[in-house]
């Protein structure tokens, strides 16, 4: 098959694209290669994806035209779309950053699936999304209509265009609610990552919620296994649908919605201590409020995944942050 991952030059699409390539598929890479974080990092993971099945486009997915032209050229059977202006926080500093990528370039994706007989469209959204919802753990059948930042409302209504798209025109399409998503090659603007630099810099680290957030870390390698998994699970159609049950997650359209989640919540300050434990090194703390537009706890119910495609997470964090923090010292010679 030939399968288009949007945001190939990311965290999550870089390792998505390095599976499908050993395991024979053709990929085509698309990412517009923005700053938004160092972009030599971003080239770094392009370095890595070098193979006679990997094409790299340098593209947005906001430019409709460009997109229609890369699928009427490449004959896409399958699409992974992890194209996104990622980040809580700055959501709330640059509201319109979220518009072009989130919203417009997620429905330039829509129509050229659409358009294009593309057998599976898989998406990622977030656990932003349960946004004030305090019924741990989050279900995907759990009301998702309080967000509490701009980018948790862009994926809610990611999940609401691609039901549009599955009930109009059967396109079939799956939603993934991503948890706090951590390992080898991360984002640098994530607790992980600045955790990582400041307490090798020796400098003090900002940890809000005065420590008392919980969070469902995710290694990289389950996220993985979770999407793939799915990939190649396309819903259907169920004409038994009953709409007077209706909930979020489900519908008679070939629509599907998961959580990908370790489902074994952490205590930040545990998780800080296992990167204490890694580096070898203790950090300095600067213990600061709940933040705008964060949650102070996140947790998975995974049943679903599990009953439809038998996978569950199951990394550990000492393992995930170990190898994170070994990838690190090699990749920053530190």
């Amino acid at each position: 098959m030939t399968i288009l991952v949007t945001g190939a030059a990311g965290f999550i699409g870089s390792h998505v694209s390095t599976y499908l390539l050993n395991r024979g598929e053709t990929v085509l890479g698309l990412d517009n290669l923005n700053d938004y974080y160092d972009v030599r990092l971003k080239n770094s993971r392009l370095e890595n994806l070098k193979h006679n099945n990997f094409t790299f486009i340098k593209a947005d997915i906001a430019d409709k035209d460009v997109i229609d032209s890369i699928f009427k050229q490449h004959g896409i059977d399958k699409v992974i779309n992890l194209a996104a202006q990622a980040g809580v926080r700055y959501s709330i500093e640059n509201p319109w950053s979220y518009l072009n990528s989130n919203l417009t370039g997620f429905l330039s994706i829509l129509e050229a699936c659409r358009h294009n007989n593309v057998k599976h469209l898989v998406y990622a959204s977030s656990s932003s999304v349960y946004g004030a919802n305090k019924n741990l753990p989050f279900r995907v059948e759990d009301n998702v209509d309080h967000p509490l930042s701009l980018y948790a409302a862009t994926k809610k209504s990611n999940e609401l265009m691609a039901h549009c798209y599955s009930n109009l025109y059967q396109l079939p399409t799956t939603g993934l609610r991503f948890f706090t998503v951590y390992g080898p090659w991360g984002r640098p603007d994530m607790a992980l990552f600045l955790f990582t630099k400041n307490i090798l810099a020796k400098k003090p680290i900002q940890v809000f919620n005065y420590g008392n957030h919980t969070r469902d870390f995710t290694f990289i390698d389950d996220i993985v296994e979770g999407i793939i998994r799915v990939l190649d699970n396309t819903p259907t159609t169920n004409p038994d649908y009953d709409f007077s049950q209706a909930n979020p997650s489900a519908s008679s359209a070939p629509y599907r919605l998961y959580n990908i989640g370790n489902n074994n919540p952490v205590k930040l300050m545990d998780y800080i201590h296992a990167i204490e434990q890694a580096l070898g090194m203790k950090a300095e703390m600067e213990l600061l409020p709940l933040q705008q537009g964060d949650v102070p706890d996140t947790e998975a119910d995974v049943s679903k995944l599990i009953a439809d495609v038998g996978f569950k997470p199951n990394t550990s964090v000492q393992d995930g942050i170990d190898k994170f923090i070994f990838w690190y010292r090699q990749y920053y010679s530190c």
